[in-house]
């Protein structure tokens, strides 16, 4: 079925665009929500009003959202996690629903938790997450997953604690020194 659309629908289009969608997906969600219209030939008529209108929605809606943007690309987000296993793997997950929550109570900004494109996470460490908060506004926010009663690994570390870990595995007590050497390795148990 060819719709038109109305409003932008993400990984489908912008507003005033006519697409091919699957007869249920158009007739069911796309219509009744007031996202399309079907495609007849004086709708498609109105495309480039539409199109117009969408423009300047989504210019406006930008413009708002772009600092907060700038804010949410600084963001750094702690969860700390009481179960993990030995391979750094989460017994439970941080949820979409958790970091949105989490947003909120940082910055005061209410975020759905669809608008955060990421799976529930399952492995400690350091996550970029994807934050779509309009069509072209999608800022990364950083959160890391550590477990309890260890401290947040470094991101970068430095050259001397690179050399330390390489004269301490190169000695003659090379398995002794490689349990002490562990933790400089981001998530890591000691």
């Amino acid at each position: 079925m060819k719709i038109l659309l109305l409003l932008d629908v993400y990984k489908l289009g912008r507003a005033g665009d006519v697409k091919k969608v699957a007869d249920g997906y158009g007739r069911n969600y796309l219509i009744p929500q007031g996202l399309a219209l079907l495609a007849t030939p004086g709708a498609i008529k109105q495309a480039e009003k539409i199109r117009a209108k969408g423009e300047v929605k989504r210019a406006v809606l930008n413009n708002e959202m772009s600092g907060i943007a700038e804010i949410m690309k600084t963001l750094k987000i702690d969860y700390v996690m009481r179960a993990a296993n030995e391979t750094n793997k989460l017994y439970g997950s941080v949820s979409t629903q958790m970091i949105a929550d989490t947003i909120k109570q940082k910055m005061g900004v209410e975020i759905n938790r669809r608008q955060i494109d990421c799976q529930p996470i399952r492995v400690l460490g350091e996550h970029k997450i994807p934050v779509r908060l309009t069509m072209d506004l999608v800022p990364e926010i950083t959160v890391w997953v550590y477990r309890e009663g260890e401290a947040r690994p470094s991101t970068k570390e430095s050259p001397i604690s690179k050399e330390i870990l390489e004269v301490k595995v190169e000695g003659e007590n090379a398995a002794v020194d490689q349990s002490v050497a562990a933790p400089e390795t981001p998530g890591a148990q000691p």
